[in-house]
């Protein structure tokens, strides 16, 4: 079964708290030069700038479409899908469920939205850097309900499952967890195989990771999916 090398985990500048570096073509650029086969951009509570990375990648890479949703438990989930509208679909249901609370840029950063070629076309208003009104319970459901993949991020700091509930709820039928890059798998997550994605806010951090093997039977979206689900 052939093997692809992931980093499932990055932010573009549409989180505040990334850097304005990561437009869509550094990102892709820095990815392939680590070694990355598969990427997800993962903003918080959003999905609005995967087409953007989707279309600079096309056949260089394959980019899931994704978002890290943050919980009314203060717990951060990577919900992934192997389709950009579903994703899209999803990433509105979240983003109905965010506070209508307006972004300071002065404080939390400006949230950059791109086009393929990396230039900004606008900004999103809305500060997408708080939890949103949805349960970990709800918030699971829904990604995997339309067809997606939920990883818990980085359970072994702020905002993991595992700190923040201290443990992995068996229902959620989660499979993978995410470890963060210098940290070590909460006990109560042993069960459970892990990855180490590199959360990357900069173009630094990225370029300091190193990409994980997934063995995959199909060597495109839908096959890492599904390789996922199965994990």
């Amino acid at each position: 079964m052939p093997k692809v090398r992931c980093d499932l985990h990055i932010h573009s500048a549409l989180s505040p708290c990334a850097s304005p570096e990561m437009t869509p073509k550094n990102i892709v650029n820095m990815a392939l030069l680590v070694g990355a086969q598969v990427i997800a951009v993962t903003d918080h509570n959003t999905v609005r700038n995967s087409r953007a990375v989707a279309e600079v990648a096309r056949e260089r890479l394959i980019v899931v479409p994704g978002l890290e949703v943050w919980s009314r438990e203060d717990v951060h989930i990577l919900c992934l899908f192997a389709n950009i509208a579903v994703a899209e679909s999803f990433g509105r249901y979240v983003f109905n469920a965010l506070p209508s609370r307006p972004c300071d840029a002065e404080i939390f950063g400006q949230q950059h939205l791109f086009d393929a070629e990396s230039r900004v076309i606008g900004w999103e208003e809305r500060l997408l850097l708080s939890p949103t009104s949805l349960s970990v319970d709800e918030i699971c459901h829904e990604a995997m309900r339309q067809g997606g993949v939920v990883i818990p991020a980085h359970v072994d700091k702020t905002y993991g499952m595992a700190v923040q509930l201290g443990f992995v709820p068996e229902h959620l039928g989660i499979r993978v967890v995410e470890v963060s890059k210098r940290g070590r798998q909460p006990p109560s997550t042993r069960s459970y195989p892990f990855v180490v994605n590199s959360d990357a806010h900069n173009l630094s951090t990225l370029a300091g990771s190193v990409p994980w093997e997934l063995d995959v039977a199909l060597s495109s979206l839908e096959g890492v999916i599904e390789a996922l689900r199965k994990f």
